[in-house]
């Protein structure tokens, strides 16, 4: 089917006003995680004793779901993706707070909801919304300075983080405080405001890392190896050593029959091995060029909602992929943090799919009188 620029239908105002180079991006990041997946997740299947294509077939139903998904939420208008973020914070907020007191404990942590043979982790929907909520409130404050938008953003973000530290998931806290931070600056905040702000997140961290023993372990052993189990880290490094710049070939890796965690936390690792450093560049590569390019868009984009939320949800994308990357190589404490797009998880796909979902549609070129109005289109008086 060809879609015209004179054909006025859904589906070609869409295909003609999309970022359809960005969309390919993560295409290809798509199609590459489910490649790592075919290499990394067969010896963990086994391990556990399930079929050797358990987590494949399981990851391919998360990728056609998250696909429509994402492609869904991007033919959106600019209102309505907003309309479903403001629906998606309360919805995944009580799902966060069940977890506190139905969800099962893993590893020390009150983090998921088990609904039938699914784990659903709330915390991965609520990430989005929030940016998005923040973006909202964070404009209209700034287009009209009554609005106390600052005030209730800000406040959001203290129960938002609370809730989130009670489970406990620092990773996560510390991810959406980066990204909120950063939204403010973009903001106009005062740096005064912005250094305070700064200082308590350093503060909860301090204690977080008191009073949460599985932190208080990480902290200490990423600062001091001797002083407890480096097991998985350096496995991770050696299989680093081990692929050199063109990897041992697909299959021939050793990383993923030892580590729990091969295709989720440590898939990087996988890549490392049996690609090597150059097909780890080429995935850092797709991630820069996504990110790089999302930003790319707001270069002439008049309203601050858009700005403010786009740049959030590319950072909230950008610095999870940072972060995985980190710690696979040891420069940064362990997190539980998936690789988007490229780990198994259907919790983590699906987010990720509504979070580019968001960025496509906040992204696509639109008529000056189609946009949301700004302090800029607005008559002086």
């Amino acid at each position: 089917m060809v879609l015209g620029r004179a054909d006025d239908s859904l589906l070609a105002h869409w295909w003609w006003t999309v970022d359809r180079w960005l969309m390919l991006a993560i295409l290809l990041l798509l199609a590459l995680g489910f490649l790592l997946m075919l290499a990394a997740s067969m010896p963990v299947a086994e391990r556990l004793g399930l079929d050797n294509f358990h987590f494949v077939k399981r990851q391919l139903a998360f990728l056609v779901i998250s696909f429509g998904t994402m492609i869904t939420i991007s033919i959106m208008s600019e209102q309505n993706a907003r309309r479903l973020s403001l629906l998606l914070l309360p919805a995944a907020f009580v799902l966060l707070v069940l977890t506190l007191t139905i969800g099962p404990e893993i590893k020390g942590a009150n983090r998921w909801l088990q609904i039938g043979n699914f784990t659903l982790q709330p915390s991965e929907f609520l990430k989005p919304a929030f940016v998005v909520a923040s973006a909202w409130l964070l404009a209209g404050s700034f287009e009209d300075q009554k609005f106390p938008g600052r005030q209730i953003a800000v406040a959001l973000f203290v129960v938002v983080i609370t809730a989130l530290l009670l489970q406990p998931d620092v990773g996560q806290s510390v991810l959406i405080s980066g990204v909120f931070l950063g939204q403010l600056l973009l903001a106009g905040l005062p740096i005064g405001w912005l250094a305070l702000l700064g200082l308590g997140s350093v503060a909860g961290l301090a204690v977080a890392y008191t009073a949460i023993p599985h932190v208080q372990r990480r902290i200490d052993i990423f600062f001091d190896p001797a002083s407890g189990d480096t097991y998985q880290i350096d496995t991770a490094l050696n299989a680093f050593r081990t692929g050199g710049l063109f990897g041992t070939g697909p299959g021939e890796g050793l990383v993923k029959r030892v580590l729990p965690d091969a295709h989720t936390d440590y898939i990087f690792a996988v890549a490392g091995e049996e690609f090597g450093a150059l097909a780890c560049l080429v995935i850092l590569g797709l991630f820069a060029v996504i990110v790089i390019r999302g930003l790319a868009r707001l270069l002439d984009e008049e309203d601050v909602f858009t700005l403010l939320a786009v740049s959030g949800l590319l950072s909230l994308f950008g610095l999870q992929a940072l972060i995985n990357m980190g710690v696979n190589l040891g420069v940064l404490p362990s997190k539980g943090m998936t690789l988007p797009f490229i780990s198994y998880g259907g919790s983590s796909l699906l987010a990720l799919a509504i979070t580019m979902g968001l960025v496509l549609a906040l992204t696509r070129r639109k008529p000056r009188s189609q946009r949301l109005p700004t302090t800029q289109d607005r008559p002086s008086r």
